[in-house]
């Protein structure tokens, strides 16, 4: 079966998940295909505010991202610009897979996120991910201008329109067939539906 996360570089939720999907994936004998996406883009089209946008709400997420890191041992050191919208590390992560291949933009997607949010470092800035890009071996120019080529950018326009027609609203999410799993905290669900749809086969 094929496990599709669909995250934002902008979520810190997004980033718990990123270190556990794949090995949940690789213990249920399945294949994680990693989508990129713009957060606001879903809100926007689903009427709901980003929770920075509400204080109450965000002052709430904030306990429990650390919360949550403390309690699973996840390194976790906010950047001074968190929250922001991350447009760069996504449009990069698929340029990266169209121009170097599928490794090299999971690596590069994994190392954004350790570095967001285990090292404090702005991933917002070009120079930054030209940074996490040249220690993968990536050209920096080409890689810069990699960022700014229309094609990309309609892509991950697209990204986005495709995961909301496939009922996608917030990240991280996964879908695996047509059932769907929204949040961290339903990746014990969908472990729990991996079992039962093998024992079932």
């Amino acid at each position: 079966m094929v496990l599709d996360f669909y995250f934002d570089f902008a979520s810190g939720y997004s980033y718990f998940a990123s270190r556990r999907i794949d090995r949940l994936a690789a213990d249920h004998g399945c294949v994680v295909r990693w989508h990129p996406l713009m957060l606001t883009a879903l809100t926007t089209s689903t009427g709901v505010l980003p929770s920075p946008m509400v204080p109450i709400k965000w002052q709430y997420v904030l306990r429990d991202m650390h919360r949550t890191a403390l309690a699973e041992g996840i390194p976790l050191r906010l950047c001074k610009a968190f929250p922001q919208p991350l447009l760069a590390p996504g449009r990069a992560m698929l340029w990266l897979r169209a121009h170097h291949g599928e490794e090299i933009a999971l690596a590069f997607a994994r190392t954004c996120f350790q570095a967001y949010y285990g090292d404090a470092v702005d991933i917002a800035d070009v120079a930054v991910l030209q940074g996490i890009a040249a220690g993968l071996g990536v050209d920096r120019v080409a890689f810069a201008a990699g960022l700014a080529e229309p094609a990309i950018k309609a892509q991950f326009k697209q990204g986005n329109e495709l995961a909301l027609a496939r009922g996608v609203f917030g990240v991280p999410f996964v879908m695996v067939e047509d059932e769907p799993f929204w949040g961290y905290d339903r990746l014990g669900q969908l472990e729990q539906w991996l079992i039962s749809a093998r024992r079932a086969a």
